[in-house]
Parts: structure tokens; C-alpha cells; sequence
């Protein structure tokens, strides 16, 4: 496959089919168009379908309503770029060498040679678009040495998608991570949100019934510095038990349409979060009603879920513990839903653990891929039997996670690994070498440490973890005692 991409690329830039695989599709039966959309940092517990009381997310539940509900979904790791990149390629995050988030000057970017699930979808004749955030690469604009945009994965369509850096803290037209972006919408303030909920509706009417579609929504709520439309806001400001925080000083005015207005650090009901999960339901709905006028509702599969947990600066992620670039279970732990009206049982819940990077080998399982073919040999195992109900079980496997760090994360994760195997986890903190053992069905909240109890299971669990490490080439820091 690596000689093929390298022989061929010239070739196959000219004619426009994918470089990764070559297939023929004139015969083969009508596919579902795929709508994967990805929030960001949004914590577990935050939707209605997750227990959410204060939140409001009717479109979203309706979708978990009718489809499959995850309780043991997990990211591929506890920040941005690595789940990003492990979705893009089927691979663990040290496969790829991109194991924290990427600055906007980063000299790392996600290797073209890997075949991106976008590339994946066009050797099946898909149209393929990617509307939001990319978080893949350096910008050039921001003294990166080299910028690997989307389209250089696969992408036919690249829209309202970063160039400088990613969304944080902007949230209203001109947009700082991409100043070429003009206005779109009607008003004198475009909410970021609301712009990629309509580029979505847009890119759905564009399409034809020549080629089955596959858009990847990529929001950049609910991210960090989280700031909702005044009118939205002050709805939740008004529901009883809604959090409060003061304006940053930055914005003493406390202008609603400047960054860090009052109430956005409320970590607990958090009105602006809530009104940006709000916008995003919206656009949900929306793309469900575009689907069913266009006659397309049928036969399109949807997937919900985030990139990690939320952060605890603006959000609780109880019952699970802690958030955003911990390793506990509210730093790795996410919403995922996923519905397909032609395949998928409605209503139903699976505990099963799975991961970012069993996307890709899912979608070849669906679409007739075969791995072999592909540049890279995905680690993730194909749910695919798991969604359509042919199956109720995975082949039994552990998940791990690797986060060096040389300091503390800003948020407070640490330097650390963990696996999970079965109802079992274990987390090793490189900055101390303590160890922490934790049975997940007993005790979500991670609140007993029973690594004294069980000295037999966590000699079991760091030969595996080891084990793993020396596979997937993780370069493990120097360990404190």
C-alpha cells in the first residue's frame, strides 16, 4: 500500500480519486451518507439522554431515543489532537506521534501517508467535507514549518475551518483562527455555532443522488472559554439552580458579545454552555429535517460524541471524576450515539467499552474496505456487528491510554497512563510513580483506590501495560519513585 501511495500520488491527484485506495463502484448498491458529528470537550453527564436536568437537548436524546446510547465510550485520549488523529486513522495515539494537543506553531502534523477515514469514504465514491475545527497540524500563518490541511487527507470540501489556530474564546464573525472567513449570516452578530450548523444544511442541499455524501461536523463548542447568544444565555440564567461567575477583567463592561462575559467559569449549570449545547441540538434537528424533506433520513447514519471529557472550569462531569486532560473517567469517558434508521435497533443502551479508534475499522467493516488495503493497519476493532444488533459482545480487550507531559497540564491533568481491562483500571502517574486501581462497575466515581487489595491484578494490568507501551513505541518518561 505504501508503494502504491508513493508510485501513484501524481497520478491520482490529476484524476481525483483518492490516494489511498483504488476501487471500482459503478455496480455496487446504494450507500448510506454518514454525518459524523464531533463536539468538543463535552463533558459525559451533559446531555438530556445522559441525566442532564439543566441542559436542554431534545434533538440530540430524540437521536439516542431512536438509536444506540454508549455508557462506556471513551476517547482516544484526554485532550483534542490525539483522539483527532486516532479518529482520522484507526491508531493509537503514540502511533502517531501526536499524543497532546497541537499548538498553532507545531512542528507535527498528521502523517498523509496514513489512510484518513475521509480517503477511506472516497475509495467508495463518497463526496466528503469537513464544516469546523481540523486541529491536525501547525499553521503556516502562525510559524508552523508546514500546514497539513484536510483536503490534503481526503476532504473534497474544507469549510469555516481554522488557519491560525483553533476557536478558543471566539465565538462571534470576525473569527480569529481563520480572518479570510466572511460573514454568512443575517444579523449583526454570526454566532460561530449557528454558521456551521447552516454550512451543514448547505452541504446537504448541494448534494446529489449520483454519490453518497460523508460530512464530518466539527464543532468548536463547547471549547474552554465557552460564551453562548445573549438571548440563550439569559433563558438559562433564569432556570433555577444555574450556575454564576463573575466577568473576567477583561471585559468589566461585561459586553455579551466580548470574551469572557459573566458566568462563563460557572462550573456547575453553566448558562453559556448550556446555550451553546443549545444552538448545536438546534442544528441537529435541523440537519434531521433537511434529511427527511430531501428523502435522505432513512438512509443516513449519524454519529454524536465528543472528543473528551469536559473542562471542570466550566462544567462537572459527576458522577465521574475530574476532566479535560486527567486520565480519570471525566477526562476519557463521552456521550456516544449513534442512529441509522435502515440498520441500527432504536432505543437501545450498550455497555460495552469501545474507543475513538475503532471509527475506521467500523466504517470499512460497513462499507466493504478491506484493512489490508489500507496504508496502516488499524488497532480498534470494527463495531459493526455491535451497531446493526448481529452481535452483543466485543472479542475480549484491554484499552490504554499514554499522556506524558513535562509539567502539569493548565487544567491540572498529570503526567500519566492508564489501561482498562474489563471492569478494572489502572492509572500510573509518571510524575510520582504512584499507582491507582480502580473497579469501574463498583465505583465510577473512582473514589477507592484498591491498588493495596489487589496486588495480584495490578501485576497483572502493568505487564500488560508494559507490554503495550514496547509495542506502540510510547516513550515513557522517567519515572519517580
Amino acid at each position: 500500500m505504501k508503494v502504491l501511495k508513493s508510485n501513484l500520488i501524481l497520478s491520482l491527484a490529476v484524476t481525483g480519486v483518492a490516494p489511498a485506495l483504488l476501487y471500482s463502484c459503478a455496480e455496487e448498491p446504494q450507500k448510506p451518507n454518514v454525518i459524523f458529528i464531533l463536539t468538543d470537550d463535552l463533558g459525559y453527564s451533559e446531555l438530556g439522554c445522559y441525566g442532564n436536568s439543566f441542559n436542554e437537548t431534545p434533538n440530540i436524546d430524540k437521536l439516542a431515543e431512536n438509536g444506540i446510547r454508549f455508557t462506556n465510550a471513551y476517547s482516544a485520549q484526554t485532550v483534542s489532537s490525539p483522539t483527532r488523529a486516532a479518529l482520522m486513522t484507526g491508531l493509537f495515539p503514540p502511533r502517531t506521534g501526536i499524543i497532546d494537543y497541537l499548538r498553532p506553531d507545531d512542528t507535527k502534523h498528521l502523517n498523509e501517508d496514513y489512510t484518513s477515514l475521509a480517503e477511506v469514504f472516497k475509495s467508495k465514491g463518497y463526496h466528503t467535507g469537513i464544516i469546523g475545527k481540523w486541529h491536525q497540524t501547525g499553521y503556516t500563518r502562525a510559524g508552523a514549518p508546514y500546514e497539513s490541511s484536510p483536503d490534503k487527507h481526503g476532504f473534497d470540501e474544507v469549510i469555516v475551518s481554522e488557519n491560525e489556530g483553533i476557536a478558543n474564546g471566539t465565538w462571534f464573525h470576525p473569527y480569529h483562527f481563520n480572518k479570510d472567513i466572511e460573514k454568512l449570516l443575517a444579523g449583526s452578530k454570526e454566532f460561530l455555532v449557528d454558521r456551521l450548523n447552516e454550512e451543514a444544511l448547505r452541504f446537504i442541499d448541494r448534494q446529489n443522488d449520483e454519490k453518497p455524501f460523508f460530512l464530518y461536523l466539527s464543532h468548536y463548542a463547547v471549547h474552554t472559554q465557552v460564551q453562548g447568544k445573549p438571548e440563550d444565555v439569559e433563558y438559562f440564567r433564569n432556570k433555577p439552580g444555574a450556575g454564576v461567575s463573575a466577568p473576567s477583567p477583561n471585559n468589566p463592561e461585561n459586553d455579551p458579545y466580548k470574551k469572557w462575559p459573566a458566568d462563563y467559569r460557572a462550573n456547575k449549570n453553566n448558562p453559556h454552555l448550556a446555550a451553546q449545547l443549545r444552538d448545536i441540538d438546534r442544528g441537529v434537528g435541523a440537519i434531521l429535517h433537511k434529511l427527511k424533506e430531501k428523502g435522505l433520513l432513512e438512509n443516513t447514519l449519524i454519529v454524536f460524541t465528543s472528543d473528551n471529557g469536559g473542562e471542570t472550569n466550566v462544567t462537572t462531569n459527576a458522577p465521574l471524576r475530574d476532566g479535560k486532560s486527567s486520565q480519570y473517567e471525566g477526562g476519557i469517558r463521552i456521550a456516544k450515539i449513534v442512529y441509522f434508521p435502515a440498520m441500527i435497533p432504536q432505543g437501545k443502551v450498550i455497555d460495552e467499552p469501545v474507543v475513538t479508534y475503532d471509527y475506521l475499522p467500523t466504517f470499512c467493516d460497513m462499507l466493504g474496505v478491506h484493512k489490508k488495503d489500507l496504508y496502516q493497519q488499524p488497532d480498534g476493532f470494527s463495531l459493526w456487528s455491535l451497531w446493526t444488533g448481529k452481535s452483543e459482545s466485543l472479542k475480549e480487550r484491554a484499552l490504554y491510554w499514554h499522556y506524558p507531559l513535562d509539567k502539569p497540564h493548565f487544567l491540572g491533568g498529570r503526567s500519566s497512563a492508564a489501561i482498562r481491562s474489563g471492569d478494572w483500571k489502572l492509572m500510573q502517574f509518571y510524575d510520582s510513580g504512584a499507582l491507582e486501581l480502580y473497579n469501574l462497575k463498583e465505583d465510577i466515581g473512582e473514589t477507592n483506590n484498591l491498588v493495596l487489595q489487589h496486588p495480584d491484578i495490578v501485576k497483572d494490568l502493568m505487564a500488560k501495560l508494559n507490554a503495550w507501551r514496547e509495542d506502540v513505541g510510547a516513550v515513557v518518561p522517567e519515572i519517580q519513585n
